[in-house]
């Protein structure tokens, strides 16, 4: 495709290796979702978003994607053939390659070839570019999963004549997951020469992650707090002193939640509709999520809810001990999770010791986690490390006022009495004596019912978020 620049509209090309409600496993698909149509709702900027075609994207989805064209992509001794569709909704315009050998699996990611599987990719983006209907002046990539993008770009793409000008946005969403593997795959799988490993390397390894750090324009991350703290070492997973070298080009946007999807008001997998004016419907959610739950139905008694993943970074280990005291308070706690068996077991261990007031929902359930997120007085979200985290945002949407630690996203959104209760140490006493502050706080009922208010009227919405965005890229843009 000819090459034309002459709109003074800023264009993003969003990488991303899940977007909801194509392919989901967490925030990631969430945000590829969200960002990019709140982006285009302005005018100010068009976002295209391009990803996998996975075997979890139904036939009945499939059959409203049009062809566009296919093409075939050089990866090492690799001659692998990539189609491309187009699918157009909501304003934004969606790209999906499709490869039945690296995608035509189940699960989008845990497979023995993924370092393979996500370099095609990378390299299939940059080689249909030209092929797209969309000329970008940013390529805006997320994860370890599409890290390769900017370094491809930065060594073999940014002096081409139809390439030449486009900046790089690489976002760290987890930096938990770096994209580690063994010097050899260079060549071998990335196609790279081994002279680009210092281009790569960290501690000795190929670090996807330590590479698009070094190629990319900008990095960012999903949270003021978040771009902070990795450059401590208790957050950045080894790359502290990489980032800290790079400090210039950090910066951190913290995410947002889809207002209507989470909205009280239209009562999707609600027991009762209800506002920040008319709140009197959250009290019937209450009463009926603690019939649903066999319960004791107990309107002033505080009901403490946590729709979590059950991992030690969540602050289940902080949790576990705190909830030797927390059930000797006249509360009512309800989880929904699963994750690691000793928490499993744990809870549902303490919920057979405490019937009255403790239920263990070990499950994934998102039309329960909604009816959790509007029965709840207070909502549990004590995490080790969140880089933004958006149940926090959820919750307060629907009047519950979150416990969090001061971390990340949590920090950024939480407020100690504006909003919600904030731990500032990560152990069990601090959390404890946190949980008791929310319930003495809990009993002032016309405080309590401000604090709601202020909560449920907050903008979550990526609105927001988006226009911070929307400034980013423009910088970018026009930076020579």
């Amino acid at each position: 495709m000819k090459k034309d620049n002459s709109s003074n509209c800023t264009k993003i090309l969003f990488v991303a290796a899940e977007v909801n409600p194509f392919s989901q496993t967490g925030g990631l698909g969430e945000v590829a979702s969200s960002l990019p149509i709140a982006v285009n709702e302005t005018k100010c900027a068009e976002v295209a978003v391009i990803s996998p075609l996975y075997e979890c994207i139904t036939k009945e989805v499939r059959s409203r994607f049009e062809f566009v064209t296919s093409t075939y992509v050089q990866l090492s001794w690799r001659r692998q053939y990539a189609g491309l569709f187009r699918y157009k909704t909501r304003g934004v315009t969606y790209f999906f390659i499709d490869n039945e050998y690296y995608f035509k699996r189940k699960g989008l990611y845990g497979h023995f070839d993924d370092g393979e599987r996500f370099a095609f990719f990378s390299k299939a983006v940059l080689d249909l570019m030209p092929l797209l209907d969309f000329v970008p002046n940013i390529i805006h990539t997320n994860d370890w999963h599409t890290a390769l993008v900017p370094i491809y770009y930065r060594l073999a793409y940014a002096d081409r004549p139809w390439y030449r000008g486009m900046k790089n946005i690489f976002t760290i969403h987890n930096i938990e997951y770096q994209g580690i593997f063994g010097r050899e795959i260079l060549g071998d799988v990335f196609g790279l020469a081994d002279f680009v490993f210092p281009r790569l390397s960290w501690k000795g390894s190929v670090n996807l992650v330590a590479g698009a750090i070094r190629c990319a324009d900008i990095v960012s991350t999903v949270s003021e707090t978040y771009a902070k703290e990795l450059m401590l070492p208790e957050f950045a997973c080894g790359l502290e002193n990489l980032i800290k070298d790079y400090a210039e080009k950090m910066t951190g946007i913290v995410n947002g939640i889809d207002m209507e999807v989470y909205n009280p008001e239209t009562g999707a997998d609600l027991y009762a509709v209800y506002s920040a004016e008319e709140i009197a419907g959250k009290a019937e959610n209450k009463k009926n999520l603690q019939k649903y739950l066999k319960l004791p139905v107990k309107a002033n008694t505080p009901l403490i809810t946590m729709v979590t993943r059950l991992a030690a970074h969540k602050g289940l280990d902080i949790l576990k001990d705190a909830m030797k005291g927390l059930v000797k308070e006249d509360i009512q706690f309800v989880l929904l999770g699963s994750g690691a068996p000793e928490y499993e077991g744990f809870f549902m261990d303490i919920e057979r010791a405490y019937p009255d007031k403790v239920r263990a929902i070990i499950a994934f359930d998102k039309s329960l986690s909604r009816k959790l997120f509007a029965s709840g007085d207070i909502y549990m979200m004590p995490s080790k490390s969140e880089p933004c985290g958006l149940g926090q945002m959820m919750a307060m949407r629907y009047g519950t006022l979150p416990i969090v630690r001061n971390v990340g996203g949590l920090n950024d959104t939480v407020k100690e009495g504006v909003n919600g209760f904030v731990c500032t140490s990560h152990t069990s006493e601090a959390l404890l004596e946190t949980v008791k502050r929310a319930i003495n706080a809990y009993k002032n009922k016309e405080e309590w019912a401000k604090t709601v208010k202020k909560a449920m009227t907050t903008d979550w919405s990526w609105k927001v978020s988006a226009k911070k965005y929307i400034d980013m890229y423009d910088a970018l843009a026009k930076n020579p």
